[in-house]
C-alpha cells in the first residue's frame, strides 16, 4: 500500500514542464505529476502513480508573483488550493473573468475557455489539480500569445507534444512541424464566461463545504453535486462530522487528499496516517475507512471515476 501513498514532502517537481518554463514571471514554477501520465510535455516530467484511475492527480507549486500561461484542455479541469491564496482568470486574454481562491476551496473550469492562475500569496503555494480522462484529452492547448511569447525565449512546442529548448541547441527533427497557432476561426468558437457566470455554478468554498458536511459527506461535482458536471469523476468533501468508521469500498480506484488534519486511514491488512498534501490511491475492493486521527480542524477531498466519458463540460 506504501507504492499507492505519494507523501507531499516525497513529491518530484518539473521545473521545465511546459512550454512556458523560460517565459518570465511564469519560469519559477514546478509542475508535479502525481497519478497518471498527466500533459507534461518535458520527458524530465516524473509519475509516482501509473496505475490508470480514469482521471489524473497533479498539481503546481509557485513562489509568490508566478503565473501558469493561459491554457485548455479537453477534459476537464478541477483545482482546490492547498496553501496560499490564488488567482484564476480565463479568456482569449485573461480578461473575461477572474475569481481569488483561499485554502481548501475548489474550482472547476469549464472546458473550451483559456485559463491560468498566479499565486498572488506571501509565500511559495500549492494547488491541487484533477484532470478528467486516464491519457488527459491529449495534451494542452495554449494560447497564441503564448506560443510566441515561449518561441521569443527560446522554447518551441512540436506538433507531437514535445518541447525543444533552442537554448541549447535543440532543433524540430525532420518531418515534423511546429504546434501550429489556433485560427481565427477556432479562436472565435471558444466562449468568454463572466465572472458572475463562472462563481455559482464552478466555485465552492471551503466553509462553505465545511458547514454543508456536518451529518455527511458533500458531493462537490458530480451530476447530482454541488457543482452539477459529469467529467468522467466525482468529487466529495468530507470533515471531522461526516467521517466514520464504517469500512466501504469502490469497483474501482479512488483517492484520497486530505487539505486539513491529519487521517488514519484503515484496511482488513494494516493502516497509514495521511497529512494536508499527501495522496493516496485506494485500490477497487479495498474495504477501508478514513477518520481524523488528531483533535482540530481536518478536511479531505475525495475522488473517483465513474463511466460518464471524460470530456466537455456537461451542461445538461
Amino acid at each position: 500500500m506504501e507504492t499507492r501513498i505519494v507523501r507531499y514532502g516525497d513529491l518530484q517537481p518539473c521545473k521545465t514542464a511546459f512550454i512556458d518554463a523560460h517565459t518570465p514571471g511564469s519560469d519559477q514554477k514546478e509542475n508535479f505529476t502525481i497519478i497518471g501520465g498527466g500533459v507534461s510535455e518535458s520527458p524530465d516530467q516524473h509519475v509516482h502513480i501509473t496505475i490508470p484511475h480514469g482521471f489524473n492527480i497533479g498539481a503546481a507549486g509557485q513562489p509568490p508573483k508566478c503565473r501558469n500561461s493561459l491554457h485548455d484542455h479537453r477534459t476537464a479541469e478541477v483545482f482546490f488550493v492547498l496553501s496560499e491564496r490564488w488567482r484564476f482568470f480565463w479568456g482569449r486574454w485573461g480578461t473575461a473573468g477572474e475569481v481569488v481562491l483561499e485554502p481548501g476551496d475548489i474550482f472547476t473550469i469549464p472546458t473550451g475557455v483559456f485559463r491560468g492562475f498566479e499565486n498572488i500569496g506571501t509565500d511559495y503555494g500549492m494547488i491541487m489539480a484533477i484532470l478528467g480522462g486516464d491519457d488527459a484529452g491529449g495534451g494542452v492547448m495554449w494560447a497564441p500569445q503564448v506560443i510566441e511569447d515561449a518561441a521569443d525565449h527560446g522554447l518551441v512546442l512540436a506538433e507531437t507534444g514535445k518541447l525543444y529548448d533552442t537554448t541549447r541547441g535543440e532543433t524540430l527533427p525532420d518531418g515534423v512541424r511546429a504546434m501550429p497557432l489556433m485560427s481565427d476561426n477556432e479562436l472565435a468558437e471558444r466562449t468568454e464566461p463572466g465572472t458572475a457566470e463562472v462563481l455559482p455554478n464552478h466555485v465552492a468554498r471551503y466553509w462553505d463545504l465545511v458547514a454543508l458536511a456536518d451529518k455527511r459527506p458533500v458531493k462537490v461535482i458530480g451530476e447530482t453535486g454541488l457543482l452539477r458536471d459529469k467529467p468522467g469523476f466525482e468529487v466529495d468533501f468530507i470533515t471531522r462530522a461526516s467521517a466514520t468508521d464504517s469500512k466501504h469500498m469502490h469497483d474501482r480506484p479512488s483517492v484520497l487528499m486530505p487539505v486539513k488534519g491529519h487521517w488514519r486511514v484503515e484496511w482488513d491488512e494494516g493502516a497509514t496516517t495521511l497529512a494536508p498534501g499527501d495522496t493516496m490511491s485506494v485500490p477497487g475492493g479495498l474495504c477501508h475507512n478514513a477518520v481524523p486521527s488528531m483533535t482540530g480542524e481536518a478536511a479531505l477531498y475525495h475522488v473517483v471515476a465513474t463511466d460518464d466519458p471524460a470530456g466537455p463540460t456537461w451542461t445538461g
